[in-house]
């Protein structure tokens, strides 16, 4: 309820502001910039394809302030009006951009193209693997239903179309049975291709007099993921192992699905929680031993706690994977790329593998 009552207050307030504004003052603005789209990110993935995409061609911004951790994150009376003044609104979907439903039920958005990235590619459920905590801080010791190696399969085609259909278009499940669906969806770098292609799409329509800029930086991108892609793709086939052990949350299901990789971590990539039971820890230190696993993950933002913690107790090396789901406000002015950050990754699990 506390969370409701915020939100409305947000939108009172967003209201009143922008009746006062009334708008962008078109005197003020070049006739160049007052002809560009605007574009409104949620998170770094989305503003960076648009960005890739669309160059200086468009109004882009970004509603996550860099270094500022998304799951945990309140929009702004000003985000707001970011948000209704732009021709396209692109958002993850999912548990954690549930305020997103109350802010655009209370909006008028038939001038606006409204794009869920979990709408875009086939969704998986969140996994709850062995030595894992669950939200409720239960470990799951059920090692029947984690595989090794190849076989690290968990939804096949059916598996993901039933997904798709329980998922509707705001990203929340409509079955009886709550499901949460891991949100993660751009660690894979084959489903950022195809939620490139589908960005362009719409840029496209959105802006007919740029397509064809659209279209050509679409395709040169697309061919850098493709390269990544094989990139990771050949550091898996050259390793000698294909288990990561993450002291933090593991929010690369997507990533491990695409490679074949098999995971240990101690939460589930949406979790808020960051100190993990002292069983949990044990149990990622004796896989680390078993395993003789060089190295440990934690994500960025991390406290390195529970990282810290395993190397120091195993002697493993303590490594950062980026999830790319926000970046420090100096690479943010450095303007860093996903294609930078996952470029990062590939040596680093490279490391992990060998």
């Amino acid at each position: 309820m506390k969370r409701i009552l915020t939100i409305i207050s947000i939108l009172t307030a967003a209201a009143m502001f922008f009746t006062a504004c009334s708008g962008r003052n078109t005197a003020t603005i070049s006739e160049n910039e007052s002809k560009k789209i605007s574009v409104v990110a949620t998170i770094f993935p989305q503003y960076d394809f648009i960005r890739q995409i669309a160059g200086d061609n468009v109004e882009l911004s970004m509603l996550l302030p860099p270094g500022a951790e998304s799951h945990s994150f309140d929009p702004t009376p000003q985000d707001i009006i970011r948000i209704q003044n732009s021709d396209m609104f692109i958002y993850v979907g999912g548990e954690s951009d549930s305020w997103i439903d109350d802010i655009l039920s209370s909006m008028d958005t038939s001038n606006m193209e409204i794009v869920s990235l979990m709408n875009l590619v086939d969704i998986v459920e969140e996994e709850i693997v062995e030595g894992m905590e669950d939200e409720h801080g239960h470990e799951h010791d059920d090692d029947s239903e984690h595989s090794d190696g190849d076989d690290h399969e968990h939804d096949d085609d059916g598996e993901h179309e039933e997904a798709a259909e329980q998922h509707d278009d705001s990203g929340h499940d409509d079955s009886e049975h709550e499901v949460e669906y891991d949100e993660h969806v751009w660690t894979s770098p084959r489903n950022a291709m195809i939620i490139v292609q589908s960005l362009s799409d719409m840029l496209c329509v959105l802006d007919p007099a740029n397509a064809s800029i659209y279209e050509q930086n679409t395709a040169s991108y697309l061919e850098e993921l493709e390269n990544l892609d094989n990139t990771f793709k050949e550091a898996v086939s050259a390793g000698s192992r294909k288990t990561l052990v993450f002291g933090d949350r593991f929010p690369f299901r997507y990533f491990a699905d695409a490679y074949g990789l098999d995971y240990f971590a101690a939460f589930p990539g949406c979790s808020t929680e960051t100190e993990a039971s002292a069983s949990t820890v044990a149990f990622l230190i004796d896989k680390v031993k078993e395993e003789n696993i060089p190295a440990v993950f934690h994500i960025e933002f991390s406290n390195e706690k529970m990282a810290n913690t395993i190397s120091e107790a195993t002697g493993a090396e303590k490594l950062l994977l980026h999830s790319c789901h926000n970046i420090t406000k100096d690479d943010f002015e450095n303007g860093i790329t996903y294609l930078e950050l996952m470029t990062c990754n590939v040596d680093t699990l490279k490391e992990a593998l060998q």
